[in-house]
């Protein structure tokens, strides 16, 4: 004779179904809420480590865009003193081309000599005036090596080993009207606070490096400007230079 059944009760199964396990690995309620607590801290912990990787790759993205304004600025003082050279030996061969036309005739010695000598003017005033980097590009610069200690502070290889990734403890400097808008739970709101100020820095840093780019825009476009104008002063230097030395041999 088979076995009476558990129950007489029509909706037995549908009350079992609903005290089954409800969390994963069979947990009750209870635990399902624990576990649903626990993703929403590590989901939280995993974006605010993201966000803090981030702000490292920015602060180095930073760190690189002010050595390359630095050389930059080095290649344009080289363009200076080029051009500078440039210009005392255009100086040098107009005083070369008067000692030839001396040497060549009397008559050429005569002209020089009651012909009022030109006045010698310094390489710095003879179309090249100092070099300056532009005011862009240097106020740039100086507010991004103001963020070097963050860069050192963020990097894995840098960072001071009192330096804590974690800033759940600055959560107690936090105004009571911010503490409303963050989760009750004290480790949860210091992960939204650390999110918070991490894009915060982002935000700022993209702005330096804007700031950045656009410095260096305008440099390198001051910079093409000599290089057009040096090479137009060697142009002519080089054909000076061929019309002295065939009066030269034809001495």
């Amino acid at each position: 004779m088979s076995a009476p059944p558990r129950s007489y009760n029509p909706f037995a199964e549908d009350e079992e179904e609903d005290v089954a396990p409800a969390g994963p690995g069979g947990a009750g309620g209870s635990d399902r809420q624990r576990y649903l607590q626990q993703e929403v801290l590590r989901r939280s912990a995993a974006t605010a480590d993201s966000t803090t990787r981030s702000l490292s790759l920015l602060y180095e993205s930073e760190r690189i865009g002010v050595a390359a304004s630095e050389e930059l600025v080095r290649q344009g003082e080289a363009l200076k003193r080029t051009e500078q050279m440039v210009d005392k030996m255009d100086q040098d061969l107009k005083t070369s081309q008067r000692h030839i036309n001396s040497i060549k005739s009397v008559w050429g010695g005569l002209v020089n000599y009651f012909k009022a000598k030109p006045p010698e003017s310094k390489p710095e005033q003879n179309g090249a005036p100092d070099y300056y980097a532009n005011s862009r590009l240097k106020e740039a610069m100086m507010s991004s090596k103001e963020q070097e200690s963050k860069y050192q502070e963020s990097h894995p290889n840098l960072r001071k080993l009192d330096n804590s990734d974690s800033d759940f403890n600055k959560a107690d400097l936090v105004s009571s009207v911010q503490r409303d808008a963050y989760p009750k739970n004290q480790q949860l709101r210091a992960y939204h606070q650390k999110i918070d100020t991490n894009l915060d820095e982002m935000s700022s840093g993209l702005s330096r490096l804007k700031s950045l780019a656009l410095g260096l825009q305008t440099e390198i476009e001051e910079q093409d400007d000599m290089l057009d104008r040096l090479t137009k002063k060697v142009e002519t230097l080089d054909v000076n230079i061929k019309n002295t030395d065939r009066k030269v041999r034809q001495l």
